[in-house]
C-alpha cells in the first residue's frame, strides 16, 4: 500500500504542478536532487569524484509532449557531455527516451540519441539509456542493440534492466550475447502482476540471479543497488569466482547511503553515484519515496530540523 500511494502520486500532474514550485516541494527535493542547474550537477560531480566516486548524469524531465521540449533536452544533453570532456569529470550520461521526445516524434527521439552517441564515442565516453514504464521496455531494448552495432558504438552505449518483470533473464541473455552494458535494477515503477513481481523476496531473488548471470558474461555491468544484504552476496561471489573488481562497478542514487558508497570506494569497489538535477523533479522524487519508507522519515526529519 505505502508503495503504491507515492507511485500514484508521482503521476498526478495537479500535485506535481504545485510541487514543482513550492518552496517546501523545492526544499525537499533537494536530498535526491542535486540542483536545478548545470553549475549545480557539476559541482555535486566534482564532490564524488572526490571521495573515489564515479556518476552518472541524469537531467530530469519525461514524457515531454512536443518537440521543442524534446529538441531543449537535446541541447542540454550536449553540453553535459561538454562539460564532462572539458572538466575531465569522471562521469557519464544517463538519459529517458521519452524526455528526448518518444512520445512526440520517434524519429526525432532516435536522431537525438544518435547525436549524442557520437557525441559520445568522440570523447570516449558513454550513454546509458533508462528504463522506464514496461509499455517502454521493448522500444527501449531495440533502439540500445540498433545503435550498439553502429560504427565504433560498442561499449559506448548500455541499457537498464529492471529485476522485477518476468522478462529480465531473458533480457539479460540477450544483450550479454552482444556485449551490451547493462545496469541492473530492481525497479520503480507501477507494474501489474501479469508481467511484474509483487513479492520483494522474487525480486531479490531474481536480482541476485540475473547479477551472477551478468558477471560471468566478460562485459563492464552495473549492479544498481542500496541493499546491503544483497551487496554482500554478490561481493562474497565475485571474489568466490574469481571476478575482478575491476570488471564491474555498484551504482547508487544520489542521498541514499552514501556512507555505503564512500566504504565501498574505500575497499576498492568500483561504484557510481546516479546523480539527478533539474526542475522537473516531482515524479523522480515520489518513486524514490515508493522504494523505501526510510527515505520518508529522512525527508520528515530534515525538514522540520530547518
Amino acid at each position: 500500500m505505502f508503495r503504491s500511494f507515492f507511485l500514484a502520486l508521482s503521476g498526478s500532474k495537479g500535485i506535481r504542478s504545485v510541487a514543482e514550485h513550492s518552496a517546501i516541494g523545492q526544499k525537499l527535493s533537494r536530498r535526491f536532487v542535486a540542483g536545478v542547474a548545470v553549475e549545480d550537477i557539476i559541482a555535486a560531480t566534482l564532490a564524488m569524484n572526490r571521495m573515489g566516486v564515479r556518476v552518472s548524469i541524469d537531467s530530469l524531465g519525461e514524457n515531454v509532449t512536443n518537440r521543442e521540449e524534446a529538441l531543449r533536452s537535446r541541447i542540454l544533453y550536449h553540453q553535459l557531455l561538454d562539460e564532462i570532456d572539458h572538466r575531465k569529470l569522471d562521469a557519464n550520461i544517463s538519459l529517458k527516451l521519452t524526455h528526448m521526445g518518444l512520445d512526440v516524434d520517434e524519429r526525432l527521439a532516435h536522431e537525438t540519441v544518435i547525436e549524442l552517441l557520437d557525441h559520445a564515442i568522440a570523447m570516449n565516453s558513454f550513454i546509458r539509456i533508462d528504463m522506464e514504464g514496461s509499455r517502454y521496455t521493448q522500444k527501449t531494448i531495440d533502439l540500445v542493440r540498433e545503435l550498439h552495432r553502429r560504427p565504433n558504438a560498442a561499449g559506448h552505449i548500455g541499457a537498464v534492466l529492471q529485476a522485477y518483470l518476468y522478462r529480465t533473464e531473458e533480457d539479460a541473455k540477450l544483450l550479454c550475447s552482444e556485449g551490451i552494458r547493462i545496469r541492473l535494477c530492481k525497479g520503480a515503477y507501477k507494474e501489474p502482476v501479469s508481467i511484474a513481481y509483487p513479492d520483494k523476496r522474487d525480486v531479490d531473488t531474481t536480482f541476485i540471479k540475473v547479477a551472477r548471470q551478468i558477471l560471468k558474461s566478460g562485459t563492464f555491468h552495473g549492479i544498481a543497488t542500496h541493499d546491503e544484504k544483497i551487496i554482500t552476496t554478490i561481493k562474497d561471489w565475485v571474489l568466490a569466482e574469481g571476478v575482478p573488481k575491476t570488471a564491474f562497478e555498484f551504482q547508487m542514487l544520489h542521498g541514499v547511503r552514501r556512507d555505503l558508497q564512500e566504504r565501498l570506494a574505500k575497499e576498492g569497489w568500483g561504484i557510481r553515484c546516479y546523480i539527478p538535477f533539474g526542475p522537473e523533479w516531482y515524479p523522480y522524487l515520489m518513486r524514490r519515496l515508493a522504494e523505501r519508507p526510510a527515505n520518508v522519515l529522512f525527508l520528515a526529519k530534515n525538514y522540520f530540523k530547518g
